[in-house]
């Protein structure tokens, strides 16, 4: 078995949508952001073995700090606004190795 993980960062948004009113990420914005990470990734051919995976998840029970992502292997968990967000947290943390401090969640 390989120590070198197949993807250098595996990506998840939470998508999850609560029928019970409580905030929830996936009516926050969440498909879009999901698939506008996704587009760009494929725009930077970062993604694919050795690069990059983004994939939508259920609920990741954060959805307080919401909408939220999580990258690993690192575990660094995102808030975002707008796909500004999604590009500054690819251009610094996926390609340049740099967690966006601003958008971090604890």
């Amino acid at each position: 078995m390989s120590e070198t993980p197949y993807f250098k960062h595996h990506v998840f948004f939470c998508m999850n949508a609560r029928e019970d009113g409580r905030e929830s990420c996936g009516p926050r914005g969440a498909e879009q952001a999901q698939k506008h990470a996704k587009k760009r990734c494929k725009q930077l051919d970062i993604n694919g073995a050795g690069g990059v995976r983004i994939n939508q998840a259920g609920c990741l029970d954060r959805c307080e700090h919401g909408p939220v992502l999580v990258v690993y292997p690192e575990g660094t968990w995102y808030t975002y606004v707008d796909t500004s967000d999604i590009d500054e947290i690819i251009d610094s943390h996926l390609v340049g190795g740099q967690p966006v401090e601003r958008l971090k969640i604890k």
